[in-house]
Order: structure tokens, then C-alpha cells, then sequence
């Protein structure tokens, strides 16, 4: 969760800010004279757009290291700290990826794996997962991360952010540009208030738009690597015990229908927001994989 969402929030920023430089600078008024230019429009939209998710992916471990004051494990002071590192060490070997920089960071259940390619990655779990799962269920966790990691899920990310950025930015001032003509009657051959304005509001409303679609990708993506990390382990149950444990169920006693019909198991519209299917979900997934 940790993971998607730094990402996102960052890309947002970076996206904001760089449209209200530019807006200063003079370039939308430029796209504004003599009626709006649609191919200049799309360049600049892929531009900024995809500008913002590329920033945001290289900033992504930084970030999650400074948000979460995670403690990258450059020398194993305990045995856990060296179990940990020899456990992500053989499984990136497995997937066939570099080995990812091992950090902890304090707080409740929690891993997550970022960074800008395979071979500059970051595996994090927090101090409540070590103490609360058994080593078999940590392991599986990890696999997980490196999963994502093997498939490349923060690139992913960042493609699909590129394109929805695209897409906001494009359309959020097509239609300022037609409140501020057809609307407003802006007889100026500069952008009025009302472009300005309905821009603005325009692109933070097809942004919240915009995450609904990034986040059913990456629902999609915890299933695949649910499905990574059984394949590293060579075999499911630990995978659906550490499931089970961070769903709160005893491993073993789960829910008797597995089949969620929501989307979320957050309750009502939010739920289109989360980044992770329900736990249920997952390990119906991983029951009925063959």
C-alpha cells in the first residue's frame, strides 16, 4: 500500500506544480492564441505528464525511506537482520533480478518494494511483520515484494500514470478553454480567469478520476504477485497463511466463502480507491490456481 501510494501522491505534486510553472511561464497562453492548439495541447500534455511520473519513480525510494524512516541493513547487526538478507538475497537470485537494498522500519504488518528498475530496488518490512508472523510467512511476504520487483511493477506504475496524467492534462483545458469561450464569451485572445480556474478544478476532478483507474491496476498487480511468490517458494500455503495473518484470521480457520463479490473489502465508494484487492480475494486466487 505504502509502495502505490507514495508513488501516486508524489506524481500528483510534481504534476501540480510543474502545470502551475508552466502556466506562468506563459505556455498555456500560448497554447490559447488562435484558438486552442490540440497537437501542441497533446505534447504538452504527454510531457508534463509523463515528466511527473517519471520523477516520481525515481524519487520513489528516497521517499519511502525518508517517510517511513526505514533502516537500510548495510551490516547484519543480529541474526534476524542476517536471515533476512540471505532470504532476500536467494530469492532475488531465483527471479533473477539484483539484489535489492533490505530495510526495516518500526511500525504494525507491514513490506514494501520500490525503486527505479529491477537492479536498484528496495525490500522493506516493518518490526510488527518480524514479530508477528513465523519465519515461513515472512519469507512468502518477501517473495512478494520481489515479485513486484521481478515484474516490474513500479515501471508499470509509471506508464500507466503517464498516460492517465496525459489524458487529465489534455482534457482539463480543452474544457477550460470551452467554459472560458462558449461559457464565459472570452472574446481575449489570452486565457480569461475562467480558463485559469475551470483548468484547474478540471484537473484535479479527472485526477481523482484518474486514480481509480491506477488503482484497479494495481489490484491486479497484487494478485500477479501474489502468484510471484508462490511460484519463488515453490509452493502456496505459505503465501495464503501470511495472508491469513495480515487479514487478522487464524491460518487454517478462514472465511467459509472466499468468493468476495465486492471489489474492496472497504465498504462503499472509497473501496474503487484502494490499491490492494480484499485479503479474501487473494487467497481465493491462490486456492483455485492450479
Amino acid at each position: 500500500m505504502k509502495r502505490v501510494f507514495l508513488f501516486v501522491l508524489t506524481n500528483i505534486a510534481v504534476m501540480v506544480v510543474m502545470s502551475i510553472v508552466l502556466s506562468l511561464l506563459g505556455v498555456d497562453r500560448m497554447l490559447y492564441a488562435r484558438g486552442l492548439n490540440l497537437t501542441s495541447l497533446m505534447i504538452f500534455s504527454l510531457v508534463v505528464g509523463f515528466t511527473g511520473s517519471i520523477i516520481s519513480l525515481f524519487m520513489s525510494k528516497p521517499m519511502a525511506k525518508w517517510s517511513t524512516g526505514a533502516r537500510v541493513i548495510e551490516q547484519p547487526s543480529n541474526s534476524t537482520e542476517l536471515w533476512l538478507v540471505q532470504t532476500v538475497h536467494s530469492l532475488s537470485t531465483r527471479a533473477g533480478i539484483g539484489m535489492p537494498e533490505v530495510a526495516v522500519f518500526e511500525g504494525a504488518p507491514n513490506a514494501f518494494a520500490t525503486g527505479a528498475s529491477k537492479n536498484a530496488s528496495l525490500v522493506a518490512v516493518s518490526t510488527g511483520l518480524l514479530e508477528g508472523m513465523t519465519k515461513e510467512e515472512v519469507e512468502a511476504v518477501l517473495g512478494h515484494e520481489v515479485a513486484h520487483i521481478a515484474n516490474g511493477d513500479m515501471v508499470t506504475m509509471t506508464l500507466i500514470q503517464g498516460v492517465v496524467n496525459t489524458f487529465v492534462i489534455f482534457l482539463s483545458r480543452v474544457v477550460g478553454y470551452l467554459v472560458d469561450q462558449y461559457v464565459l464569451k472570452n472574446e481575449d485572445d489570452r486565457p480569461g480567469m475562467g480558463f485559469m480556474l475551470t483548468s484547474m478544478f478540471c484537473q484535479i476532478l479527472f485526477g481523482i478520476g484518474a486514480s481509480l483507474i491506477v488503482a484497479w491496476f494495481s489490484r491486479q498487480r497484487e494478485f500477479r504477485a501474489d502468484a510471484g511468490a508462490v511460484q519463488l517458494l515453490g509452493r502456496r500455503q505459505p503465501m495464503i497463511n501470511a495472508l491469513a495473518r495480515l487479514g487478522g484470521l487464524e491460518p487454517g480457520a478462514l472465511p467459509k466463502s472466499l468468493a468476495a463479490a465486492g471489489i474492496s473489502d472497504s465498504p462503499g465508494f472509497m473501496a474503487l480507491f484502494s490499491t490492494h484487492p480484499p485479503i479474501e480475494q487473494r487467497i481465493a486466487a491462490l486456492q483455485q490456481a492450479a
